[in-house]
């Protein structure tokens, strides 16, 4: 089961804890509530930083709740089976994670007042950690070399499928008022004033050092030294920990130490073909 996949309405996903079954459940039955805030992102983009931006917004910056109960415990992943038990049984208001596109997604969200954060990262930058990443996690099939992942990447043949319509597909959403788009660039560059901007979105007050706590326990080197945060805690049958460590670098650019300039303008030339014309800018352009 470790390393294998299916394919679920063209898309490939991890047959460890994952089923056609439990994607087609979530897309057409689970029920999203008014107060459910969705931590969404294709895989490698920010989603830890981001569910722990959130787990500290919600209780005020105070970290006791983060240093405590085990991230996913804290916002489950609905898209696999254990993640949507928790999710089902989670006492509102749910905070919930999520790689699925937007297609796949809850159906139920059309018709609720939920809000959705997503975030998105450089994907040359998605790339060189999902090819690190997948070396050690074992829902994950080994990606081989870097140059056969990057056409596996492009294609669209890798788990989750294809980020150019993960991107385009949740930004088509751009404008509505419970859905906020982030950059993990922005997150990098103005840490303060992206959670001020958070808050906003969630009707959230803190105060100034409230919500300097919250970039503080949040950093790199919190997440790093925190065992409920850094997936340390996780089951041999999920990671090989002998093989690296969930938090890898946490920087932006790091993809310009492993690809090669032949290798960075195939890149370029695919994404411009497929972003072109879609209006949409990002600080990696």
């Amino acid at each position: 089961m470790a390393r294998e996949y299916f394919t679920h309405k063209g898309l490939l996903f991890p047959c460890l804890d994952y089923s056609p079954e439990v994607l087609s459940y979530v897309e057409n039955e689970f029920q999203v509530q008014d107060d459910d805030v969705f931590n969404v992102t294709y895989p490698k983009s920010g989603t830890n930083w981001m569910l722990e931006i959130l787990s500290l917004i919600r209780c005020d910056g105070d970290p006791s709740w983060v240093r405590s109960v085990l991230n996913w415990e804290r916002a489950p992943w609905v898209d696999n089976q254990n993640g949507l038990k928790a999710a089902l049984k989670y006492p509102p208001p749910r905070l919930i994670c999520s790689h699925l596109p937007v297609q796949l997604f809850p159906k139920s969200l059309q018709r609720s007042k939920a809000k959705i954060i997503y975030t998105l990262r450089c994907p040359k930058d998605v790339l060189v950690s999902l090819y690190h990443f997948s070396k050690l996690l074992l829902l994950l099939k080994d990606p081989g070399s870097l140059d056969s992942f990057l056409e596996d990447f492009l294609s669209g043949n890798v788990a989750y499928g294809s980020w150019f319509d993960h991107v385009t597909g949740w930004m088509g959403l751009k404008g509505n008022e419970n859905f906020f788009p982030i950059t993990y660039e922005e997150l990098q560059q103005d840490p303060l004033g992206s959670v001020r901007r958070i808050c906003h979105f969630l009707g959230k007050e803190l105060s100034e050092e409230q919500m300097a706590a919250v970039v503080e326990n949040a950093s790199f080197q919190s997440m790093k030294g925190n065992k409920m945060s850094n997936f340390s805690q996780a089951e041999d049958q999920y990671m090989d920990h002998q093989k690296g460590e969930f938090l890898r670098k946490g920087i932006c650019g790091d993809w310009r130490n492993h690809l090669s300039e032949a290798q960075s303008q195939r890149f370029d030339t695919v994404y411009w073909e497929r972003m072109q014309g879609l209006g949409m800018t990002f600080p990696w352009d």
